[in-house]
């Protein structure tokens, strides 16, 4: 009996171990997702329209779309440290900015990228775990349980329209109430 006890616990510590380390990589991959995008637009804004690009740009632009999104993350947070900027900070300002020239009566760029929040699980909830482990592979069943439980919590963050339409379609039809933001 003992032994089966003390076997039992390792289970539970491994598992516990196991959920820990998922929801540190969940973490890492949403970091390193946003410093892509970010990426993304601080290359879009470099991109000319009709200027070329200097030889030497041209290059660093290269060996960054070389690199992964971990390296990405990395680069994202080693720039903010050396330069003491965040890369958040143009991400800011320029929604200020199209906020103003809405107001101003100028078209105001369409958002590119959401959050899907669960507002609440509905009365299926297994149903709407189930789609919150479809949607998010790297959950285990006690975190996606948490989740639907913990409602309002947000399912992804910083995905696409595409993206997140058909995460919001899938939570819906499970029986979830949805928010994209």
């Amino acid at each position: 009996m003992a032994d089966d006890q003390k076997v039992e616990e390792k289970v539970e510590e491994a598992v516990e171990q196991a959920e820990q380390a998922a929801e540190v990589a969940t973490e890492a991959a949403t970091e390193a997702t946003e410093a892509v995008e970010e990426v993304k637009e601080v290359v879009e804004e470099v991109k000319p329209s009709s200027k070329p690009v200097s030889a030497n740009l041209e290059k660093i632009i290269e060996q960054i779309e070389k690199l992964s999104v971990l390296e990405l993350a990395d680069l994202v947070h080693a720039l903010e440290d050396r330069f003491g900027v965040s890369a958040s900070a143009p991400v800011a300002a320029s929604f200020g900015a199209a906020q103003a020239g809405a107001a101003a009566g100028e078209p105001v760029e369409e958002k590119t990228t959401f959050n899907v929040v669960l507002t609440a699980g509905g009365a299926n909830k297994i149903a709407v775990i189930k789609a919150v482990r479809e949607i998010v592979q790297t959950l285990g069943l006690k975190e996606a349980k948490d989740l639907v439980e913990g409602a309002p919590k947000p399912v992804l963050e910083s995905v696409n329209k595409a993206t997140a339409e058909e995460a919001k379609a899938k939570l819906t039809a499970a029986g979830g109430t949805v928010e994209l933001q």
